[in-house]
């Protein structure tokens, strides 16, 4: 079955990919099927943004669209960057910018606990829906370290693995990561769905 994912960052694609292949689903860009569509994040909500975005792409690519939308929420900054996570520090910013950025603010704090949040949606073309979130625990570190993943993760600390997102192998980080336990439960939801 073939599923377009609603995204134009590959670090996603690719673990979205690598998680979703071993349930025989076939994963498409946008691009891959011919669709280009940029889709406002009104929401208020991972859940609302993530929705937005499948339900887009389910319209022009008349294919089942899945959509993720996470962040890293931050107790010391009231939750924040929270569904701004992407956008932290505006646009000119990069993942190393954001994270320096994030590092910076954080200067001084001793509460240090952060989550990672992810909500999946999924809109099929007969206007079926199923949504599914997860979240990992973890702190923001001191200083980056790793070279692996992408956005936050040289900074997002997990202390069960006393590793950060970037220091962890893709197979460690898709086990425990939000988007992993998030992607476990819509497959879960998915066999539910087919089998109805």
């Amino acid at each position: 079955m073939k599923f377009v994912l609603a995204t134009h960052n590959p670090g996603k694609l690719k673990e979205m990919s690598a998680i979703l292949s071993r349930f025989g689903v076939e994963v498409a860009s946008p691009a891959d099927v011919g669709v280009t569509v940029d889709v406002e994040e009104t929401g208020t909500t991972f859940a609302e943004n993530a929705m937005l975005k499948a339900k887009a792409i389910c319209a022009a690519a008349g294919l089942p669209a899945i959509a993720d939308d996470s962040g890293l929420c931050v107790d010391a900054l009231n939750g924040g960057p929270g569904v701004y996570s992407a956008r932290y520090g505006g646009e000119g910013l990069d993942d190393r910018g954001r994270y320096t950025l994030l590092l910076n603010s954080m200067r001084g704090q001793t509460t240090r606990s952060a989550h990672f949040a992810c909500a999946i949606a999924c809109a099929f073309p007969n206007g079926d829906e199923l949504t599914a979130e997860g979240r990992c625990e973890g702190t923001i570190a001191f200083a980056p370290m790793g070279e692996g993943g992408f956005g936050y993760d040289p900074v997002f600390f997990v202390p069960e693995k006393a590793k950060t997102f970037a220091q962890l192998t893709a197979e460690e980080k898709s086990e425990l990561s939000h988007r992993g336990r998030a992607l476990a439960a819509f497959v879960e939801k998915l066999e539910t769905y087919w089998k109805q």
